[in-house]
């Protein structure tokens, strides 16, 4: 039974501001990619509006 309720949780969970930014930092191809997405990070593409 908690083995489900963990799966439904996960199944629910809204991924952070910091889970996202790791993500996309993570899909980066190459070394500039990397640094032109930390400069949106630093600049707040994913702080916007919350």
């Amino acid at each position: 039974m908690f083995k489900q309720l963990k799966k439904i949780t996960r199944a629910l969970h809204i991924p952070s501001v910091e889970e996202r930014e790791t993500a996309y930092l993570n899909g980066s191809v190459d070394r500039i990619d990397l640094e032109y997405r930390q400069r949106q990070i630093d600049r707040g593409l994913f702080r916007k509006g919350f």
